[in-house]
């Protein structure tokens, strides 16, 4: 599925790049914790405020499907395998490409001796008519802020779309600042 397909029917897109390699058993257990932590109602304020969330991996779809079910999780889960999604936005780490890019600076030492590598991180996109736009990517300590509808919304080029935000006019409904979204 090309990148446009992930937004569904909203605007914003942010998609959590998770560590789950090609030939490994399982996600990261670092990643599974966090995922665990967000709430089907995290994702239903997301969408009321235009924005998908989905996680992105590099295993083959049928293991993520599987891992998905065993989780319990409802959030959509897309396999980048066989594309250079992960290469694109720097989710993989690989000495045959010479991509060594972590948080935006070279590490060499995190691949070791695998010849590749995954690495946690966010990146938050933009459609306009039939364009995207890639807004935002954070990594390591980056991350660790995400655990709430707000703190994803701070990522993204429109905000939390509440009628406080400057600059006004960038979000066509605002919001108030309800914390329960439901305005």
């Amino acid at each position: 599925m090309p990148l446009g397909g992930l937004f569904g029917d909203s605007r914003q897109l942010i998609v959590q790049h998770v560590m789950f390699g090609p030939d490994w058993d399982a996600a990261c257990p670092g990643c599974t914790a966090g995922i665990d932590e967000i709430a089907d109602g995290v994702l239903a304020h997301l969408r009321t405020r235009d924005t998908m969330f989905v996680l992105v991996s590099r295993a083959p779809l049928d293991k993520l499907e599987k891992y998905r079910a065993v989780r319990g999780w409802t959030i959509p889960w897309y396999s980048s395998y066989g594309s250079d999604f992960n290469y694109d936005f720097e989710a993989t780490l690989d000495r045959d490409r010479q991509q060594l890019v972590f948080n935006y600076r070279e590490q060499p030492d995190m691949v070791a001796d695998d010849p590749s590598t995954e690495v946690p991180g966010f990146s938050c996109f933009l459609r306009d008519d039939d364009q995207v736009f890639h807004t935002y990517s954070t990594w390591a300590r980056g991350t660790d802020t995400i655990g709430s509808a707000y703190s994803l919304l701070d990522l993204t080029a429109l905000g939390r779309q509440e009628d406080w935000e400057e600059p006004k006019g960038r979000a066509p409904r605002v919001h108030g600042a309800d914390p329960t979204f439901t305005d």
